[in-house]
């Protein structure tokens, strides 16, 4: 008989601990700090000035060339001179045309202002849509990030389109879900909030304009902010290094499904970057696998590319409303997560 009571008070307790254990880890929200919407510009003002002193550098060099070379010029400066304004007025006027007076252009899949260039297409592989977000800035500045609620914490949470609503965001994805998991850097619009390291890799957006993959085994978070980086994200894993695709068909996220609704963020270039979604566990949309997602980001050109938070969370924001189809529970719906990456002004 006691060996029999034994038993029950261990599995009682065990059934405690198990639910506590689930509840503190998916359920139970803390906020660590509210609004939580600073934003370090500082390292854009640094940015600035190597720009104006290289501008500098460059006018000086130009006023010299212009002084050797203005005897020689002669008559067909003036034909030159003609050609370039022709050009401007042509290029002005089709700028205008197309984008009225603030100079903003948009149409269903299309963004374009004086910073930012967005352009959107849908594609069918392996069997599932896919929503592409093909998006060039001025300056990283453009490309932010935003926590539910504007709120820093464990398990807050909100729809990646409210949350993209509530910021003003032109376009959005969701980010990496920070909230779910007690380690991870986090780091957004360029400030450090959780330092605590899970020992893989992460994917860092530069003021710059660069992107790459880093482990955090070799830096603690402020010193990355001290390299500059404006943006980092710690869901992966990473897809794409130095044009290379880093995953094969045998890897997955942990828990995950072998095809699976997929969000991934990329870099062709500096300052451009794509913006990815695949729809997926529907009638009309298989999913990818890991592998298919990164051959998909090298098929675009991107020379870095890293996994984020997919499932459930895949949600693309653009222009007002969501485009793709998120699934939660079986249904088409959006899930709510913890955190965006957004294009804004």
């Amino acid at each position: 008989m006691k060996n029999h009571i034994w038993a029950i008070g261990f599995t009682i307790v065990l059934l405690a601990f198990t639910t506590y254990i689930t509840l503190d880890t998916f359920v139970l929200s803390s906020v660590y700090m509210e609004n939580a919407t600073e934003v370090n510009t500082s390292m854009f003002d640094d940015l600035s000035g190597n720009k104006e002193s290289n501008n500098t550098a460059e006018k000086t060099a130009e006023n010299t060339a212009e002084k050797t070379t203005e005897k020689t010029t002669g008559s067909n400066e003036e034909t030159e001179n003609e050609t370039e304004s022709k050009s401007e007025v042509e290029s002005k006027s089709e700028v205008e045309s197309k984008s009225g007076a603030d100079d903003i252009y948009i149409d269903a899949n299309t963004y374009i202002d004086e910073n930012i260039t967005i352009k959107l297409t849908d594609t069918e592989q392996y069997g599932t849509s896919i929503h592409i977000a093909d998006i060039t800035v001025s300056s990283a500045e453009y490309l932010k990030a935003a926590f539910a609620k504007n709120s820093y914490g464990k398990n807050v949470t909100a729809t990646t389109s409210s949350i993209a609503a509530s910021n003003n965001a032109i376009l959005a994805i969701n980010g990496d879900y920070y909230g779910a998991r007690e380690r991870g850097y986090v780091i957004r619009n360029g400030v450090a909030y959780r330092s605590t390291a899970s020992g893989s890799d992460i994917v860092c957006i530069y003021a710059d304009g660069t992107m790459d993959i880093v482990s955090d085994k070799d830096y603690t978070a402020d010193e990355l902010v001290e390299k500059g980086v404006w943006q980092a994200f710690s869901f992966g894993p990473a897809l794409i290094k130095d044009g290379e695709i880093e995953v094969d068909g045998d890897d997955e996220v942990k828990r995950a499904m072998v095809s699976n609704p997929r969000t991934a963020i990329g870099m062709i270039d500096d300052n451009h970057y794509i913006f990815l979604v695949a729809d997926g566990r529907t009638s009309e949309s298989d999913g990818l696998s890991l592998f298919e997602l990164a051959q998909i980001m090298q098929s675009l050109g991107c020379s870095v590319a890293y996994n984020l938070d997919g499932g459930g969370s895949s949600t693309m924001y653009f222009n007002g409303k969501v485009v793709n189809n998120p699934t939660t529970n079986g249904r088409i719906k959006e899930r709510a997560v913890s955190d965006i990456v957004y294009i804004g002004a």
